[in-house]
């Protein structure tokens, strides 16, 4: 009996499945500033302290909600998170790609790895759909009011995510800790590196990008028609990516064809695996 292989396929979600950055979707015009205005002062006080941008936006967050007098708790984001826009196809491409799979008997799993906010996710129509989200998040005290950032997820921690992934080590605990350190000989990996499927859309990217293709798996840079082209044919050209296409998720469009070949692929290669080990 042939061994049903899982396919795991990770996003961003900024300008990956949502069409811009979530704070966009009604928080920054929460508290009176233009979305330029924002991130402008985020890269300003990131540069003058020296600090790491996630940790920066997080507090800029926190800080110009209070100076506004606009109440921010997990409640705010949830609410947030239903005003989210998507790609074309995106509220159903969950469903497709998951019968595809069980169609030729591979297991589809989905996962975030972003350095947006998880309780804006949690908000959306899609979060239903992931195995696991891995994004910033808040610690909230007994009033659910923001009192620290209890995750950053910058571009570089986010390889870490993937790891978790291709070992099963998903829980962020002590245990986990140490199972994700401790050497796992490759056939004991839950989810091997050329069963990845990783899509992004741009630098912030790249070392997720980077870690899945050299190990075999496929990374794809997504953009939308209007903008981002040229960037996702720069990450093509310098080999950063397998493949680019439009950031439209509807049926039969060039990104749906890439990763339905890529799981044909790896449910061919895992059956011809079998028959070498036999």
């Amino acid at each position: 009996m042939s061994k049903r292989p899982i396919v795991a396929l990770m996003y961003d979600f900024d300008k990956t499945l949502c069409t811009k950055d979530m704070q966009e979707y009604g928080y920054i015009e929460s508290i009176g500033m233009k979305s330029s205005e924002f991130w402008k002062e985020v890269a300003e006080f990131t540069d003058i302290n020296q600090m790491d941008n996630i940790l920066a936006y997080m507090y800029k967050m926190v800080e110009r909600a209070r100076i506004s007098q606009v109440p921010v708790k997990r409640t705010t984001f949830a609410e947030l998170g239903k005003k989210v826009e998507f790609f074309p196809g995106v509220l159903n491409w969950f469903t497709r790609i998951n019968d595809f799979g069980e169609s030729i008997g591979v297991r589809v799993e989905h996962y975030i790895v972003s350095s947006g906010i998880k309780e804006i996710i949690e908000g959306t129509d899609i979060f239903k759909e992931f195995k696991k989200v891995y994004a910033c998040e808040f610690l909230y005290d007994y009033n659910d009011t923001i009192v620290w950032p209890k995750v950053a997820v910058n571009y570089t921690a986010k390889t870490q995510f993937l790891f978790r992934i291709n070992k099963g080590v998903l829980n962020i605990d002590t245990l986990s800790a140490n199972k994700l350190n401790n050497y796992t000989p490759e056939k004991e990996r839950r989810v091997p590196f050329k069963n990845m499927i990783y899509i992004g859309d741009g630098l912030t990217d790249v070392p997720c990008m980077k870690l899945v293709k050299s190990n075999g798996g496929v990374a794809i840079a997504v953009y939308d028609e209007g903008a981002g082209k040229a960037a996702a044919k720069e990450l093509l050209k310098n080999n950063r990516v397998n493949f680019i296409a439009p950031a439209d998720y509807s049926k039969n469009t060039e990104i749906e064809e890439i990763v339905k070949a890529t799981i044909r692929k790896i449910q061919a290669v895992t059956v011809l695996e079998q028959f070498e080990s036999d």
